[in-house]
């Protein structure tokens, strides 16, 4: 599932191709045809993330809500001479004009896309958690609910209504540059700890919407650092522990291990992030 740096980028990419001119709007496949005939015409004012939710906001208190789930995808093209012919399941189209030419963006796949009016918006930001990529997050919110939770530290990290944008792969990396245990209980965790791993995530995912991709090592463990291969992943990046299972880790060389944490994969390394023991027990 795309992490919340790609929803920003993409609401950066669709604020610059079409933003502040009018865009024709059509469903293809058909599921959001009466939508886009309410928006089709219309001139999009701007596009903006809030977690892995993508809004793109139109006059009339009118707003597209876009998720892409696991398996959508939506592609922006600028400056073609021709719009070509819609290719599979095209949930929703946007064209418009880039000077002499044109650009298109294509939505697939996506688990929701819907019509909301502002107050539809709203209450899916409230039900969000903070927002590591945005300026109005509050980091004190999301702290609130792990200090009084005793699930795993690794699982708070991935419930979007404690901390929006994360996904697997932000959670293993900010955990592993932390030294956290992933199984270590949310109340058990300092102030102090949280704030390090919230301003870690804020310079990484603020690189990962300029880059595009997500690169997690320090330079001392880049690959021209350390004289090793550089990751073959179709997830691209460099990373610490994220799908190395049973690969030695960059920094102590015992094998990265691998477990299933809420039907998600957890990756960690058990030398470097020591299982928590609470002090009565050691």
């Amino acid at each position: 599932m795309p992490e919340g740096h790609t929803l920003h980028r993409l609401a950066g990419e669709l604020t610059a191709t079409f933003g502040g001119r009018p865009v024709r709007a059509s469903s293809p496949q058909g599921r959001f045809a009466e939508s886009a005939a309410l928006v089709d015409g219309q001139v999009l004012l701007g596009a903006e993330a809030w977690g892995k939710h993508l809004f793109v906001e139109f006059p009339g208190d009118r707003f597209v809500h876009i998720h892409l789930g696991l398996y959508g995808k939506l592609d922006v093209h600028a400056g073609v001479p021709v719009v070509p012919a819609p290719v599979g399941q095209v949930r929703l189209r946007l064209v418009g004009e880039a000077g002499d030419l044109l650009a298109y963006a294509d939505l697939r796949g996506a688990t929701a896309c819907e019509l909301l009016t502002a107050a539809g918006r709203d209450a899916i930001v409230d039900r969000s958690g903070p927002d590591p990529l945005r300026q109005d997050a509050d980091p004190d919110r999301a702290w609130q609910r792990i200090r009084r939770s005793k699930a795993p530290i690794g699982q708070l990290l991935m419930d979007q209504a404690v901390l929006a944008g994360v996904g697997n792969v932000y959670r293993a990396e900010v955990l592993f540059r932390h030294r956290i245990d992933p199984y270590r209980p949310g109340n058990t965790l300092r102030v102090g700890q949280w704030r390090a791993m919230w301003a870690d995530l804020v310079e990484l995912m603020h690189e990962g919407v300029r880059t595009g991709r997500i690169d997690t090592v320090r330079p001392e463990h880049t690959p021209e650092a350390m004289g090793r291969p550089p990751r073959q992943d179709d997830h691209g990046g460099e990373v610490y522990v994220y799908r190395r299972t049973g690969m030695p880790c960059h920094v102590c060389g015992r094998a990265v291990r691998t477990a299933e944490l809420q039907g998600r994969n957890l990756f960690w390394c058990g030398h470097c992030q020591r299982r928590y023991r609470p002090r009565a027990l050691q």
